[in-house]
């Protein structure tokens, strides 16, 4: 399955490409896209100079991005300055008792606030509007200082101007947040090891930054505002700069992989079965990022369809789409014997086998894959929980893997399988997935599992909702990501 559950770059229902090019992809060379846009015409005044920032906690020496204004790990000095004395409460009179703060006046405005994070957010939603000249700016300064930077992103730059701009608006929004902010950057730097990103590209990155958001954010901009997307960025950049050298300790930065089986099951859909050339450890539920021989650095996410095997092998399940790159090289043109790559498995749509409830699945398409691989996870904890799955599609053909889901519910009494069809009157179930969910229960005691195209998992957890499951028991990759990938 095209992953995290079914993110289509191309835009289809499920099976597509998903973009995985971070801030750091490469797509191939020669293909269109690949001249850098031409920067606007500088700011009419030069941006404030860069406050000095403290020096960042020591990491290991190789991955210490160099001395630059941006090494800095936090805000610098005066970003965490205090607020003009004009805008401090006055100093109260000694006295036994303490005066009375003065009643606000009548219609008096509330104090603007003028935190780091305020600062950040105030930026963005001016920028909003025009994200896209924003990024096309950034890049241009990126690629005309640093040239030899191109290679590491991708060809084609539109999806990768809504990706960073995404990734932008994510973190200035949990700049407060220090646990969310650390695990979405640490993700993202684990994964950019794939691209070879280093650390001495973060800096690069952090001035052709400044310089787009100088340039476009003329009302918020001034020196304090800079100050905070400097101490904002440097934190950016130290999580996933950190996060990448202690990956590295543990795991390589990608896994070559033989192909060793290729199944068409439709005219467009394929199940490719690959073995690692080491142990690949990963969770049932979960997806990896896959590049092919034929596109090198173009990488796309699909999710594991079986769990965990002994003899190590791994299959997916691809649907080839429209203009897909690494899709469609995979269905039609991978066959045993060919060698592709693997990045590191992510994803937390996992069983929890600490509790007995039950699981309620939604499989969307392509989806099914990661299903199957949970109601395997189930039967290998040898547990009889109470599995319930929905297998949706348009059409009865576009159930290609209903053989064998109805095998495994032969084989296991606990499980049952339930296929949905929209279109026509031949399945046992007809119209929207989520719809036919409300048609049995209840599932008050169920963890759910939605896997498929964004919309189909929105209006899943929409519905999910509605009739009472707490969202803390809803569990599905990024709807972020996938909306981003299909932008």
């Amino acid at each position: 399955m095209d992953g995290p559950t079914t993110m289509s770059a191309d835009g289809a229902s499920s099976g597509g490409d998903s973009r995985d090019g971070g801030w750091f992809g490469r797509g191939p060379g020669g293909a269109p896209g690949g001249t850098a846009p031409t920067p606007q015409a500088p700011p009419a005044r030069p941006a404030a100079p860069a406050p000095s920032v403290p020096s960042a906690p020591s990491v290991p020496e190789q991955r210490t991005a160099p001395s630059t204004p941006f090494q800095a790990f936090g805000p610098s000095p005066s970003a965490a300055s205090t607020q003009p004395a004009s805008s401090a409460p006055p100093v109260a009179p000694a006295s036994s008792t303490p005066a009375a703060p003065p009643a606000p006046e009548q219609g008096a405005a509330a104090p603007e606030d003028t935190s780091d994070a305020a600062l950040l957010r105030r930026t963005l939603a001016e920028i909003e509007p025009i994200a896209d000249k924003v990024t096309s700016h950034f890049y241009a300064l990126l690629f005309l200082k640093h040239p030899d930077l191109r290679a590491l992103f991708p060809a084609a730059m539109d999806t990768q101007r809504d990706r960073l701009f995404t990734a932008l608006l994510t973190a200035a929004t949990h700049v407060d947040d220090a646990a969310t902010l650390t695990a979405y950057l640490s993700r993202l730097g684990r994964g950019h090891r794939k691209y070879g990103t280093l650390p001495e590209h973060y800096p690069a990155v952090g001035e052709a930054l400044l310089g787009a958001l100088s340039q476009y954010a003329s009302e918020s901009w001034g020196p304090r505002t800079e100050a905070a997307w400097i101490g904002a960025y440097t934190a950016i950049s130290q999580i996933m700069i950190d996060a990448a050298a202690e990956d590295e300790l543990r795991a390589p930065a990608w896994w070559q992989a033989e192909v060793v089986a290729h199944e068409m099951r439709t005219r467009d859909i394929a199940v490719v079965t690959v073995r690692p050339d080491q142990p690949y450890p990963f969770l049932a539920g979960q997806y990896a990022s896959l590049e092919t021989p034929w596109w090198p650095r173009v990488w796309r996410h699909y999710s594991f369809a079986s769990a965990p095997r002994s003899d190590g092998l791994l299959s997916f399940h691809v649907k080839a789409v429209p203009a897909g790159w690494v899709s469609n090289a995979l269905v039609h043109r991978a066959r045993p014997g060919h060698v592709i790559r693997l990045g590191a498995p992510a994803g937390s749509m996992t069983v929890d086998h600490t509790t007995d409830n039950g699981l309620l699945c939604l499989g969307g398409g392509t989806g099914i894959a990661p299903i199957k691989a949970l109601v395997e996870d189930v039967a290998q904890h040898g547990r009889r929980r109470s599995v319930q799955v929905f297998y949706g599609a348009r059409r009865d053909h576009d159930l290609y893997d209903i053989d064998t889901m109805l095998r495994m519910q032969q084989s296991h009494p606990w499980l049952s399988v339930r296929p949905v069809v929209d279109d026509g009157p031949t399945g046992e179930l007809c119209g929207q997935l989520p719809d036919a969910v409300c048609q049995y229960g209840p599932w008050h005691t169920y963890d759910a599992y939605l896997s498929g195209p964004p919309g189909m998992i929105r209006c899943g957890v929409d519905t999910l909702v509605g009739i009472g499951i707490p969202t803390h028991r809803i569990r599905h990759d990024s709807i972020e990501e996938l909306v981003g990938a299909r932008n």
